[in-house]
């Protein structure tokens, strides 16, 4: 007996939940010529999650995000959306998928509303008949329903193409870096949309982005780089995989203190983050020793303070470790 479809169990701590897969690769590859894109990619997004794919530029997220709205054939592997092939069911699924790319795709010369009832018409459904599920988005753009879309600012054509991706009521939504290029507080406002849409609307949501930061909003989040999958998990297991030490090391000379720390031989890594210098130390040494040793080299008020990872710090310790 064949079972046809997957499951798998997340832990939270206080139950086990138990979805249904809505997106499932295996041994995903794509290439370039000689550039390998993809080489490998294998996860599964669980019914009603917000996933979040989170790389640099050039990680490979737009080619895998392409392979699975049907716009692009992999070279190896197998991808299914809800069920369906991406290959052999691309007709069907283009209809249970919402699919929103990095660079704004929709119809400048066309009002707002002209931009809603196309792509309504599209999928042979009406404004009217999926209003619900895009009134929270579309309330904050009707007043504008009669501008031009390419006239709207970043943040209104990001509402606007959410919009076109949820109008016909689709079972997954497929967003590629949708907040690259808005303002902060966009950015905010868009990923509480996006929560509300899942959690009211029971909608799964695999999203890219190259924002670190962003890690917080998703159920679970894979870190990509060079078209592989460094590391999946929730962001606070994320995290709690990074073993070492971490410190927030400040001077009154900040240029000077990241060479330094680059060539202090008990630091095992040193970033630039923000304000401030992580460093993480080579296990042997004290980060007293640490306060000495920058002491000696002339900076004055210094300070080590131990600090918890996040989630980009994994990353680049994942990125040293692959370079390693």
């Amino acid at each position: 007996m064949h079972c046809k479809h997957f499951y798998f169990l997340t832990f939270s701590p206080s139950h086990f939940l138990t979805f249904k897969n809505m997106v499932s690769v295996f041994d995903l590859h794509k290439q370039y010529g000689r550039v390998d894109a993809l080489r490998g990619l294998s996860f599964s997004v669980g019914e009603g999650e917000i996933y979040g794919i989170i790389g640099p530029d050039g990680a490979g997220k737009t080619s895998l995000f392409r392979i699975l709205a049907t716009l692009m054939l992999p070279d190896g592997g197998r991808a299914t959306v809800d069920g369906l092939d991406v290959v052999r069911d691309y007709r069907e699924l283009r209809r249970r998928i919402g699919y929103m790319p990095g660079r704004f795709s929709l119809y400048q010369d066309l009002s707002v509303e002209e931009n809603l009832r196309f792509f309504a018409s599209v999928f042979n459904t009406t404004v009217e008949q999926n209003y619900g599920l895009i009134k929270d988005v579309y309330s904050r753009l009707e007043p504008f329903k009669a501008r031009r879309a390419g006239k709207l600012s970043g943040g209104m054509k990001q509402k606007l193409a959410l919009c076109c991706a949820l109008i016909h009521a689709p079972r997954v939504l497929l967003l590629d870096e949708p907040t690259t290029g808005v303002d902060p507080v966009s950015r905010r406002e868009f990923w509480q949309m996006l929560q509300r849409i899942s959690k009211e609307h029971g909608i799964t949501v695999l999203v890219s982005t190259p924002y670190m930061d962003e890690a917080s909003w998703c159920d679970r989040i894979s870190l990509m780089q060079g078209g592989l999958l460094l590391h999946t998990g929730t962001p606070g297991e994320v995290c709690e995989s990074y073993s070492a030490n971490l410190f927030a090391v400040r001077s009154d000379d900040m240029h000077r203190l990241l060479g330094d720390m680059k060539s202090c031989l008990c630091a095992a890594s040193a970033f630039s983050f923000g304000d401030s210098i992580h460093v993480t130390l080579d296990g042997v040494t004290a980060s007293s020793a640490l306060t000495e040793y920058l002491q000696q080299r002339g900076h004055a008020g210094v300070e080590v303070k131990r600090i918890r990872p996040s989630v980009e710090d994994c990353f680049m310790s994942l990125m040293k470790s692959q370079t390693v």
